[in-house]
Order: structure tokens, then sequence, then C-alpha cells
């Protein structure tokens, strides 16, 4: 299919709640600069680009004193944003990926679609409400945030385990491997892949 152009997007998102700038490079090597005042939540979207080999500056001053919930919502909306804006019209792409992803005891699939039609299917099971200062509970609205704008249909199922740290971290690694399938171009494929000739 020949050269193809570096696919990049750059978001700000500023609300009365949250300032987030984000830089995003697909077709990266998984390099980073992460700070969202969530320790945890930095290591898990260290974990995302660099098992989905994309680049990604990410800066997020939030309403910490109150929780982590706009933060790290505003973070997945913000990088919905910045996936559809690199994507473009998605010629070429593969448009499907699936991982399953182990992490010692813990077995973790998610499998997505860049379809247009935005839907969360999650399923993580029970985990301790906390790990370090992140809440549980916000890697299904990270997952929704992202899925709505970002136009993905995403499936996201912790099959079994027992400790909530590998629970966690198996979506965020399983997750970039997905989408780095998905993002990336197949060959034979000229145009936009979809019998319908768009993926709005």
């Amino acid at each position: 299919m020949g050269e193809k152009n570096l696919r990049v997007a750059s978001v700000e998102r500023e609300t009365s709640e949250t300032a987030v700038r984000l830089a995003l490079t697909l077709d990266g090597s998984g390099q980073t600069q992460i700070d969202t005042g969530i320790g945890f939540f930095d290591h898990m979207l260290n974990l995302f680009a660099a098992h989905g080999q994309f680049d990604m500056e990410l800066c997020c001053n939030g309403d910490l004193e109150v929780d982590g919930h706009h933060s790290v919502e505003d973070i997945g909306i913000t990088m919905g944003q910045a996936l559809r804006q690199a994507l473009g019209d998605k010629r070429g792409i593969r448009r499907y990926g699936t991982f399953f992803l182990p992490m010692d005891e813990t077995l973790v699939m998610v499998s997505l679609d860049i379809s247009g039609r935005p839907f969360l299917v999650y399923e993580g099971g029970e985990m301790t409400p906390m790990i370090g200062g992140y809440d549980t509970e916000l890697t299904e609205e990270f997952l929704r945030a992202l899925a709505v704008h970002g136009g993905l249909t995403l499936h996201v199922k912790v099959l079994y385990g027992t400790n909530s740290h590998h629970k966690v971290e198996a979506i965020f690694k399983a997750l970039g491997h997905a989408l780095r399938e998905a993002v990336s171009y197949d060959p034979r494929v000229t145009g936009v892949p979809s019998t319908k000739g768009s993926l709005a």
C-alpha cells in the first residue's frame, strides 16, 4: 500500500473539573510522558501505551481533592477523541482486535471493533475497592468513555483471577495489544474495511 503517513493527534479538553492535554502517535514505539495525579493510573496508561506501541504525552490537572472519577473519565474521553482524530478515514486498517492476556493467576480477554458504533461490555468481576489511590470502579468508567468517544465496540472480560492489581493490569495490557492489532494496516485492504464503505 506504499508509504503511510504517521498517524498523530493532539487534543485538549478543559472543564471546571479537569484540564487534560494529550498528544498521541499510533505508529510509535511505546514512549510516554504521563502525569494524571493518580500513580496507579499512570502505571496502567504506561503499560497500555507500551503494549500497544503508542507514543503518548498526557497531562491531567483534575479535582483529585474530590476523587479520581472526573480525571479518569475525562482522560478516557480525550483518548477516544484522539484515537478518532489519528485514525482519520480508517482506510486500510484491520479494524478488529482480540487479545487474551495471562498475568500470574489472572486471565483477561479484550476484543474490539473500530466500528463507529460505541458499545461497552465489561465483566471485571469482584475487585478490592482501591489499589493505592485508584478506585477500581473507575476502570469501567475509563473504558466506557474511551469506547463512546473513540467509536469502539469494546468487550472486556476477566475470565478468572484473584488479585485485583493483576486483573486491572491485565485489562490495560490486553487493551493495548487488541487496539494495536485493530489500528494496524492490512496490506490487502485498500479502502475502508466495511462493506458499507464507511466506519462512521
